[in-house]
């Protein structure tokens, strides 16, 4: 049985205010093709399908559209939620959809696969929803007491590993979740947490021959059994570096056989632009990102204006500017209040506000003659009052 592991479709996102829509679902549908041409049995997406538990319309067509069309290519789908997703929602979506496209939101199933067959026998599929800790632990179905997502998830893989002895086979594994030792992308995914960060053991998910992992955005091997596939697109520049594709699984008679990765298309690359602002605006050795995602960090003593207006003009889709001087300036001794009252003249009150709104900057030599210039005319016209 061949089986495309992908996960964290994040439908509905958008990227610094742009929607991704357009771009998702050229993805997808090279990710649809990839399907038929690799002759793919089973497609996991494994989590946060929509980016938000209230989905606009126009997601939910998306939706469709690609889970319909992969299945068209000729494989069994299964979806399950995650973090960002409603599984309301979606298992309401479930009930709309065709046969051979599984949405897999309950809690209550856990533990109770989706069996497929190929010739050398029977694969159970068990999909473990996102499952919040503060929902479940006044339960008494088993679920009780849990608090932490390490405790739900090894409750539910007890009910997997239950099962799975009883009914003997080959076996695959879905759930969304913070594993230890994964390096998540900063400021991009969403602690997993109650209470604190959650980590999962990465022993929690012994006894399957694949464990389809979702939540970080970045691929990862955490072993050879248990893996992350990833976002198809880059939602920040931090995953700027980071391949976009799927893990395609091969299992034979005996169990997990091999795991290669294959890529998907990236729609718009990403770069981070480091340097002088000037430099960034005219130098021609940057004239190859015109067509990337544009993040500029520029390193100029004092602020630029109307940077990004300004940017945008040589990069269309800069969707970033950061002012980030080459040195961080001494932390100044004194705070900004006690400089004001420490100001004897109206020009040493400037110099403080100036020092304290550009970063320990005060006037240059043009601005200092200027300012003497314009303090003496007030003085002259208060005189004359």
């Amino acid at each position: 049985m061949r089986i495309l592991h992908t996960s964290d479709w994040h439908i509905g996102r958008t990227f610094h205010g742009h929607s991704t829509l357009d771009a998702l679902r050229g993805v997808l549908d090279a990710l649809t093709d990839r399907v038929r041409e690799l002759g793919v049995d089973v497609v996991i997406v494994a989590g946060d399908v929509f980016d938000s538990a209230t989905p606009a319309a126009a997601c939910y067509t998306l939706l469709s559209d690609s889970l319909r069309a992969i299945a068209d290519a000729g494989a069994t789908v299964v979806v399950t939620s995650g973090n960002h997703d409603s599984a309301a929602r979606l298992g309401f979506q479930a009930g709309l959809l065709r046969d051979g496209i599984h949405v897999l939101t309950d809690p209550d199933a856990v533990g109770t696969p989706l069996t497929l067959t190929d010739d050398h026998g029977p694969v159970h599929i068990y999909g473990i929803p996102y499952l919040e800790p503060a929902l479940l632990r006044h339960r008494d179905d088993g679920w009780a007491g849990v608090r932490t997502q390490a405790e739900v998830l090894g409750h539910a893989m007890d009910r997997i590993r239950g099962d799975l002895a009883a009914r003997g086979g080959r076996s695959v594994a879905i759930a969304h979740s913070f594993v230890a030792g994964v390096e998540p992308t900063p400021q991009l995914e969403r602690d997993i947490q109650q209470g604190g960060l959650d980590i999962v053991p990465v022993s929690t998910f012994d006894g399957v021959d694949y464990m389809a992992l979702g939540h970080i955005h970045g691929r990862q091997r955490v072993s050879d059994h248990v893996r992350y596939a990833g976002a198809p697109l880059h939602y920040s520049f931090g995953e700027g570096d980071k391949p976009r594709g799927a893990w395609i699984v091969d299992l034979d008679a005996a169990g997990l056989s091999a795991v290669e990765w294959v890529d998907l298309p990236i729609p718009r690359r990403l770069v981070t632009l480091r340097g002088a602002f000037a430099d960034i605006l005219s130098d021609e050795a940057y004239a190859e990102h015109r067509e990337a995602w544009v993040c500029v960090e520029y390193t100029d003593d004092l602020p630029e204006p109307d940077p990004l207006r300004r940017l945008q003009e040589r990069f269309p889709f800069c969707a970033r500017v950061a002012h980030t001087p080459a040195a961080a300036r001494e932390e100044a001794r004194t705070t900004y209040v006690e400089r004001v009252r420490a100001a004897r003249t109206d020009r040493e009150l400037v110099e403080a506000f100036l020092v304290h709104v550009r970063e320990g900057e005060g006037a240059s030599e043009r601005e200092d003659a200027l300012l003497e210039d314009v303090l003496e005319q007030r003085v002259r016209a208060e005189a004359l009052a």
